[in-house]
């Protein structure tokens, strides 16, 4: 079992988990964790044994320098971290590792008894999958949850996938089996950009957490660092005619299917989340006229 050390009593706390792997394309699922971890300043409180789980020989343990210069041997493992974040009036437990090579139920059986020993009450998963989307428009992200309150609340769907699945799905099929409400949130990463990192669709699922939070969460070099991936797709396709036509038939797709999307409603969200982000119209220090 995973032993909690030195952690605090938490408010009403709930988990935000993503795993390398099969669920984490372009790792833009596990840069969520890193981000959250960094900018949250949250602080690992337990970690995974990795001599159950995983196959050295699959995520070998990697040799470097620590902090302070001495060589170090780094094991693959699913570390447990917790944060205050000062926007959000509850705490939070982050869950960042690597998809297990055996013994997955046992994996995720372990997880969720530290989440519940750290009393948790809400379980959000993440995950990223390549997919038919043009890097030039927004980043789909994909919502489901396993309740039918939350779905309703939330504005969700319940999974209707038929298929091989990987940690994610079996993580929240765990927490049906233990009556945990689970919410999961996927970005499509563009397939012909599947090479790590994807700064636009970390970006995307940070902003689903804030909608879900109804909290700001500071967003760092991560909008810049997206537009310059975005300029970087464009350089490439443009060297190669072939890619260039497919984007934009990508484009032309995409665009003729969210034509119902350009509602008053939905511009009134985005201008909603913006206001939030800025501090409302209300706040002396928000942009206001001139």
């Amino acid at each position: 079992m995973i032993e909690i050390e030195d952690a605090p009593a938490l408010v009403d706390p709930l988990v935000i988990a993503a795993f390398e792997g099969w669920n984490d394309a372009a790792e833009a699922a596990s840069a969520v964790i890193d981000h959250l971890m960094d900018v949250w300043n949250a602080r690992v409180v337990g970690a995974i044994d990795p001599e159950d789980f995983y196959d050295f020989q699959v995520n070998r343990p990697v040799v470097g320098p620590d902090a302070n210069g001495f060589r170090k041997l780094t094991w693959p493992s699913t570390q447990i971290a917790v944060a205050s974040p000062p926007d959000l009036d509850r705490d939070v437990i982050l869950i960042r590792g690597i998809e297990p090579n055996m013994r997955w139920r046992q994996f995720c059986a372990e997880l969720l008894a530290a989440c519940d020993e750290l009393g948790a009450e809400l379980v959000v998963t993440l995950g990223a999958l390549l997919a038919d989307a043009p890097h030039t428009r927004p980043i789909p992200v994909t919502g489901t949850a396993t309740e039918p309150e939350l779905v309703d609340r939330l504005k969700l769907e319940e999974s209707t996938y038929e298929g091989p699945t990987g940690i994610v799905g079996v993580f929240q099929d765990a927490c049906v089996r233990l009556d945990v409400p689970a919410v999961s949130y996927w970005a499509a990463v563009p397939h012909y950009v599947a090479q790590p990192p994807c700064p636009k669709a970390t970006l995307a699922l940070l902003g689903q957490l804030e909608e879900l939070f109804e909290c700001s969460i500071p967003l760092g070099d991560l909008p810049e660092d997206a537009r310059a991936w975005e300029r970087g797709v464009d350089e490439l396709a443009e060297e190669d005619e072939d890619v260039a036509d497919y984007v934009r038939s990508l484009e032309e797709t995409r665009d003729t299917a969210e034509l119902p999307e350009a509602t008053g409603e939905a511009i009134a969200r985005e201008f909603e989340r913006y206001l939030k982000r800025r501090g409302g119209p209300d706040d002396p220090g928000s942009a206001g006229p001139a």
